[in-house]
């Protein structure tokens, strides 16, 4: 099965992802990763050179053409399933989960990294509170509609691994 973990950049989905994967001896793709390689460079880079739309256009046409396993855990990138028919597409591809957070908890996570993230580098903390709560008003719609969703705070990986083995058998059935 592939499962797809969607949410906000900062809830983590790549960190998670790979523990997740690692309890579940699945293959670990990270987009952001695979979008790196395929651009040959950084997404702060890309998104310089050629803005959020590109981006958005590569991120898609990725996503829907990446030779994925067949046990693969996605981290997907925080816009992902709002652009085009991503979402669609990945409900209709695996399992989707939503690693759902609070506004403030994300932006004292982003905090540390923000000069890698284009979206938010020159933010200060009150604007990027601010600008989390916008855009969350904005990607909910489709972040909820994933399977599953699950609190970011208290992700245990076991659980997790646990939600997914009976998605996977309830499918089967």
């Amino acid at each position: 099965m592939i499962v797809f973990l969607t949410g906000f950049m900062g809830c983590g989905k790549s960190t998670n992802g790979r523990k997740l994967a690692a309890a579940m001896q699945y293959a670990f793709i990270d987009l952001d990763a695979e979008i790196e390689k395929l651009a040959n460079g950084s997404i702060a880079g890309y998104f310089d050179a050629h803005g959020e739309h590109a981006f958005r256009e590569l991120e898609s046409m990725l996503l829907k053409t990446f030779d994925f396993p067949p046990n693969a855990i996605v981290a997907t990138g925080g816009g992902t399933p709002c652009y085009a028919d991503n979402m669609n597409w990945m409900i209709s591809n695996g399992l989707t989960i939503y690693i759902e957070m609070t506004p403030s908890a994300l932006a004292k996570r982003l905090e540390r990294g923000k000069d890698k993230r284009p979206l938010i580098r020159n933010l200060s903390q009150q604007e990027l509170i601010s600008f989390i709560q916008q855009k969350l008003v904005e990607r909910e719609p489709f972040y909820k509609r994933a399977e599953i969703v699950l609190n970011g705070l208290n992700f245990d990986v076991q659980d997790c691994k646990q939600i997914v083995l009976n998605a996977t058998q309830k499918r089967q059935r």
